[in-house]
């Protein structure tokens, strides 16, 4: 790991990033649901039994509307706390798709 790295990683400097993630996420459109998907995890997507018994994850588009935008905001919670790092811390978390793994 770089120096610039650990250096981010160092207690006193995650929670100064992480305070800057937290108020930049609030003023975003769906601020709370972006901020719920980081404390408390991405939607858990609802499945749907077909006919012949077979269980399965919806699709996107199957969603109802609020699934739909919290989806959404798992998305933006992650891409936020990615873009908000150094490129070298960057590439030791870009392989994480829920931010709440960041």
């Amino acid at each position: 790991m770089t120096t610039l790295a650990k250096f981010m990683l160092e207690k006193y400097l995650y929670d100064s990033w992480k305070s800057h993630m937290e108020h930049y996420m609030e003023i975003r459109e769906d601020g709370r649901m972006i901020l719920s998907s980081v404390q408390n995890g991405p939607l858990i997507w609802p499945t749907v039994t077909e006919e012949d018994g077979t269980i399965r994850t919806k699709k996107y588009e199957e969603l109802f509307a609020t699934e739909k935008i919290q989806a959404d905001c798992d998305c933006k919670a992650t891409k936020i706390s990615l873009q908000g790092l150094p490129s070298d811390v960057y590439a030791i978390f870009n392989h994480h798709k829920v931010v709440k793994e960041i």
